[in-house]
């Protein structure tokens, strides 16, 4: 943030709150002023709800009218919308408002600072080694020969299980928990509750029950991977569960065991991936997605929402609907039916007729 740019305020609580100006904000993201450079602004809003402390961004038409009534000081805003009709007292003109926000954000926004160190109610397991600057909260838990890198941050009541491999400045939020056989890469965020490297869903049935099959492969984690809260990641049976570097997971997904995951993929809330599935680099599974075991999702495939999944999905296409199908020929099947009402009117009139 630059230094002649930035001001500070006192917060209700005393705290202390940081500022920019326009012309601040048009050097951090590379955009040209219009209007106002010494307008000032100390957070940020959308459209309809900002005022004139606030700032926010216009990077589509369809939110033109909520700019041109929006009462925020500061507006990111797209070259084709440069001259849209708004009153904001400055506008800076960028060509990605949502990648320019997402700099911006931390100048205004600034982490709290975090105390290094082993808080005195954590147990450290033995053998265990700790890199330069980690940070380990109340009652976690680090068994024995658990390797943190430097930075890594672990919050209350964590689980780490032996041998636990843990790269620089990843992050492990309250309540997580890591089984052996777990290793994750470096800048690794794990969600509130989620729980990686456990026993998959396998059995062998016999006359006598259900015979556990025995899990001993690894759960690997990439650099940049992030997992939301209460997600469920299994380890290998006697291959290893992976995901790519760069994958984003939401919340309340579960990965089963020995599946495959490529780099920079995303996956939504509710997605269930079952056993020894191959996911491709850059694939995208929204919200509710079930893949059956065993499949291919080629790289750069697309399923929307609450696709069943029960073959392979080649790469690059989008398919939809249960059972999955590409995306146009489900469009076209579900027109089908919702015409099959009307056409069958049209069938009992026909044959009222000919009874008469």
């Amino acid at each position: 943030m630059p230094n002649d740019a930035t001001r500070a305020r006192l917060g209700d609580e005393g705290t202390v709150s940081p500022s920019l100006t326009a012309e601040a904000i048009a050097r951090l993201v590379g955009g040209t002023v219009h209007g106002d450079g010494e307008a000032r602004v100390r957070g940020v809003a959308p459209l309809d709800r900002a005022t004139s402390d606030d700032l926010s961004f216009l990077a589509q038409q369809r939110y033109a009218a909520l700019f041109e009534q929006s009462a925020a000081g500061v507006v990111l805003v797209a070259p084709d919308l440069a001259d849209a009709p708004g009153t904001a007292s400055c506008r800076i003109v960028v060509r990605e408002p949502h990648e320019a926000m997402l700099r911006v954000l931390p100048e205004l926004y600034p982490a709290a600072p975090r105390e290094r160190g082993v808080h005195p109610t954590a147990i450290i397991g033995r053998g265990a080694r700790l890199g330069e600057g980690v940070a380990i909260g109340p009652y976690a838990v680090i068994g024995d020969g658990v390797q943190l890198g430097d930075e890594v941050v672990v919050g209350s009541h964590a689980a780490i299980g032996a041998g636990v491999t843990i790269g620089a400045r990843s992050w492990l939020a309250d309540g997580v928990t890591l089984y052996s056989g777990t290793v994750l890469g470096e800048r690794v965020r794990v969600h509130a509750g989620s729980r990686l490297g456990c026993d998959g869903f396998g059995y062998v049935p016999g006359e006598t029950g259900h015979r556990k099959i025995p899990h001993v492969g690894r759960c690997i984690i990439g650099d940049d991977v992030e997992i939301g809260a209460n997600s469920t990641i299994d380890r290998g049976s006697v291959d290893d569960t992976v995901v790519g570097a760069g994958t984003k997971i939401d919340n309340l997904v579960h990965i089963a065991h020995n599946v495959r995951i490529g780099r920079l993929c995303l996956i939504m809330a509710q997605v269930g991936i079952a056993g020894s599935v191959h996911m491709g680099d850059g694939c995208i599974l929204a919200g509710q997605v079930g893949v059956s075991g065993h499949h291919e999702i080629g790289a750069g495939a697309r399923l929307a929402a609450q696709a069943g999944v029960f073959g392979d999905i080649p790469a690059g296409e989008t398919w939809s609907g249960y059972p999955a199908r590409p995306h146009g020929e489900q469009l076209r099947a579900h027109a089908a039916l919702f015409k099959l009402s009307g056409l069958l009117r049209r069938i009992e009139k026909l044959l009222e007729r000919g009874d008469a």
